[in-house]
């Protein structure tokens, strides 16, 4: 490698480890934020024994939503809130598009994710029989979501 080479590997090394202190220091900011509050504390042990929710996937969860479930009047709303409800284009009686709205920018990948894992999981029975019925009708991005 030439100099230039080895300067710009040195830059990007260290431009690489700042990076990854900087998310450090933001990951332990946000335990202990958690830890300090009862309410968080409490709503991510309780996320978490919902299968393919682990812990970073419970914070993702209470970030997006909070602890106060009083503004969704039911689980249909904050289905429809996160952008898991499928949307529906009609015109003249004839219906366009049944594709999963765009809303929920940070909540649905997190939401994805975790029933991803809960289809995939030997620890969650129902919802992987569930996905194994459904993914021949619907595909397996559909099924996933819906089961």
């Amino acid at each position: 490698m030439t100099d230039a080479q080895k300067y710009r590997m040195r830059l990007i090394r260290a431009h690489m480890d700042y990076i990854t202190a900087e998310i450090n220091d933001v990951d332990k900011m946000i335990e202990n934020m958690i830890s300090s509050n009862p309410d968080f504390e409490n709503a991510v042990r309780f996320l978490c024994t919902i299968p393919g929710v682990k812990h970073d996937s419970a914070v993702t969860i209470i970030s997006e939503i909070g602890t106060d479930m009083s503004q969704f009047s039911s689980s249909k709303r904050l289905c429809c809130w996160a952008g898991l409800t499928s949307g529906s284009n009609e015109s003249a009686g004839k219906k366009k598009s049944v594709r999963i709205t765009r809303a929920g920018v940070y909540l649905k990948p997190a939401l994805v994710q975790c029933a991803h894992a809960a289809v995939k999981s030997d620890k969650s029975p129902y919802y992987k029989k569930k996905y194994d019925s459904l993914v021949k009708r619907r595909g397996k991005k559909n099924a996933c979501t819906s089961a």
